[in-house]
């Protein structure tokens, strides 16, 4: 069973061990710290430090981010220099702070990875953006989905025409952990998650698949929200306001219509993002709990492809790191995502890179979807 190569950049020239060349910080100390410490460390990256909500928050982080240095705040780290110097700050605190996180990080010349939803609106996203071009520095958005060779597959098989037209796309984004009044977090609040929750925290995902894949862009779209548990607390209850459920329809530049299902509440599944686009030659359909397969139909014929590095396109199988019939997954992704903005800083140009520009994308559809779900019409999406 033959494996896509390794790069040289990936693993050193001379075989051993990767050469760390990507100095990254981490603030914010909670699981997405935890993924992003970790595959900063595949690509050859050290974690030269991480900053939490308090210095002792840092400071007990540290092991388990692999972290060299615990800071007191974000301006102790910006100044650091020597060994404790930052190149990359990856941003993993809730949501109100990433935008004066990202602008300070940015004004002090790093280069910035910034969890979605890269701002609770639309103009403090477009202020990040500019400030990100103006600075002249790379500055990433996590949509890791992109990153299942399967995926890509599907991209380069839209691409070649395999789908013919497209004419209509739809699929759903459902989980199940904020199933029961006494589930809560930290995104259930406006203030601190922003005005869409389930939309802006895993629809948005959904949105940059399509994309993504099918090339086609939304332009128009009318959306449905709910608020199923409308009281919320893990010890005493508190009125929510954001929403726990979507529905959206919508139509693309080209004229095709699709729908998307997103919900936190929807018993018994844990992650399930599916997409399926359908066009004039044929149909494909990709499911994240499965992500080793890729649904192929056409009129004469139906087949599941599968992630072997041997028979995909060469730009799926770039991200096959394994042979075919031994998984990947999720934190896969995130370490693929992780090494293309690594080749961004050192000049490449890695193609299908989240940047701040999708990021942006993505805040002016979450803000269409909460317009039109309170104005109860369709509403068109900002260019």
């Amino acid at each position: 069973m033959a494996v896509t190569p390794i790069t040289d950049r990936e693993f050193g020239t001379d075989g051993g061990p990767p050469t760390p060349s990507y100095r990254a910080a981490i603030v914010g100390t909670g699981f997405m710290g935890r993924v992003h410490a970790r595959a900063v460390q595949v690509a050859g990256g050290r974690v030269v430090g991480v900053v939490g909500s308090s210095a002792e928050r840092a400071s007990s982080a540290l092991a388990d981010l692999g972290g060299e240095r615990a800071f007191a705040d974000l301006d102790e780290m910006l100044a650091a220099d020597g060994d404790d110097d930052v190149d990359v700050v990856h941003v993993c605190t809730p949501n109100h702070l990433h935008e004066p996180v990202v602008l300070a990080a940015l004004a002090a010349g790093k280069h910035v990875v910034c969890e979605k939803p890269l701002a609770t609106s639309a103009s403090a996203a477009e202020a990040m953006t500019a400030a990100a071009a103006e600075a002249g520095r790379v500055a990433a958005v996590p949509f890791v989905y992109r990153f299942h060779p399967m995926v890509r597959e599907a991209r380069e098989r839209v691409r070649a025409g395999e789908v013919g037209t497209i004419f209509v796309a739809h699929g759903s984004y459902l989980q199940d952990w904020l199933l029961h009044p006494t589930d809560d977090n930290w995104r259930v609040d406006p203030q601190l998650g922003g005005p869409t929750r389930a939309f802006g925290d895993i629809g948005s995902h959904w949105c940059d698949l399509l994309e993504f894949v099918s090339g086609e862009h939304i332009t128009r779209l009318s959306a449905q929200t709910s608020t199923v548990n409308k009281l919320r607390g893990a010890e005493t209850l508190r009125s929510v306001t954001t929403e726990d459920v979507v529905v959206v329809q919508f139509t693309t530049a080209s004229g095709a219509i699709g729908s998307v299902v997103v919900s936190q509440v929807s018993a018994g599944r844990k992650n399930r993002l599916l997409l399926e686009v359908s066009g004039s030659r044929g149909s494909l359909s990709f499911d994240q709990e499965n992500p080793e397969q890729l649904w192929w139909g056409g009129r004469e014929r139906s087949s599941q492809l599968v992630r072997d590095p041997e028979t995909l396109s060469t730009p799926a199988a770039r991200y096959a790191r394994v042979p075919a019939g031994h998984p990947q997954g999720y934190q896969d992704c995130f370490d693929a995502f992780v090494a293309d903005t690594q080749a961004a800083i050192d000049g490449e140009v890695p193609d299908g890179l989240p940047t701040f520009d999708d990021g942006l994308r993505a805040a002016r559809l979450a803000e269409a979807v909460v317009r039109s779900a309170r104005e109860g019409h369709w509403v068109e999406v900002e260019s």
